[in-house]
């Protein structure tokens, strides 16, 4: 784990219908796939408000880290022959948020403390 590193959050708007297959897909291929890449993957969970939303949570060193990983795994032959299409036709969006990994714990220190 990048204990000084980045947390990218990706939050996907899955088309209607689609939660249970998605998740589904990205249980049984995506994060195996992502793993055996070398990518951290903290949490790939449904929503508890909506089972159209999904969120992936992945760690990395630094930015430049995240591209090389994201483009090398994007551009692999087990992943574009592999489960993509399937999971490209449930997304309809996704955003991304990336934040300090060190951020993080020290803004959920403080709520801890303050609590």
């Amino acid at each position: 784990m990048y204990h000084d590193g980045m947390i990218e959050i990706r939050t996907y708007q899955l088309k209607p219908g689609c939660g249970a297959r998605f998740h589904y897909l990205v249980t049984t291929q995506s994060v195996p796939l992502l793993r055996a890449a070398g990518e951290v993957v903290l949490a790939a969970n449904p929503s508890l408000h909506s089972d159209d939303r999904y969120i992936l949570i992945r760690a990395y060193r630094d930015l430049a880290h995240r591209e090389q990983s994201q483009n090398n795994f994007y551009a692999s032959t087990a992943w574009r022959r592999g489960p993509r299409e399937a999971i490209i036709a449930c997304i309809e969006n996704s955003i991304d948020v990336v934040l300090a990994g060190s951020q993080l714990l020290d803004q959920y220190s403080s709520l801890m403390d303050n609590s």
